[in-house]
């Protein structure tokens, strides 16, 4: 009895011969694990397309054809597609992280300078608060930063509305000069 070509094996498997698919692994799955190896350079990651390779061929073998090729070459065809494709989908998925990456670093960065200009305009905005006269500042703090209403400031001022409106009035356009805004 003379020992089945690894042609022989592929039309075997197409008839969905597990013994012949065992046998064929056994035989060509080195040579084929050593491209893919090459390739992705990543063990874990050979063994797994390695397994993948020989599921696809269990799938496909009755596509295989022996006139055009042997069978090692059909077999490692697959390998290097599938190996091609895993580092291909390897880089797309380091790209993608990074272009995250550098949408929440730019993200955080934003963050951070839109704080610091917040912070600084508030710090301006207090010091020029401290500059007004004591009856100025004490409406606008009611109306701005209490949310009271000309009507709700006058009363808790014990003033007439329209002083209540003056005081906030000229104290905004004080602020304004204050602060260098238009």
């Amino acid at each position: 009895m003379s020992v089945p070509t690894p042609e022989d094996l592929m039309l075997q498997v197409a008839e969905g011969n597990e013994s012949a698919f065992e046998e064929l692994y056994d035989r060509l799955s080195a040579q084929v694990f050593g491209l893919i190896r090459r390739v992705l350079k990543d063990e874990a990651q050979s063994e797994e397309v390695t397994q993948e390779v020989f599921v696809e061929a269990w799938q496909q073998a009755a596509r295989y054809d022996a006139t055009r090729g042997k069978a090692i070459t059909w077999l490692l065809t697959l390998a290097h597609r599938r190996a091609v494709d895993r580092v291909r989908a390897s880089q797309a998925s380091k790209d993608r992280d990074l272009r995250q990456g550098i949408k929440e670093f730019q993200a955080s960065y934003d963050d951070v300078e839109e704080t610091a200009i917040h912070h600084d305009e508030s710090r301006r905005a207090i010091q020029a608060l401290e500059r007004l006269s004591e009856t100025q500042r004490d409406a606008i703090r009611l109306a701005y930063f209490g949310g009271y209403t000309h009507l709700e400031v006058a009363e808790m001022l014990e003033i007439p509305v329209g002083t209540a409106k003056t005081r906030i009035r000229d104290g905004m356009n004080k602020l304004r000069t204050l602060m260098g805004v238009a």
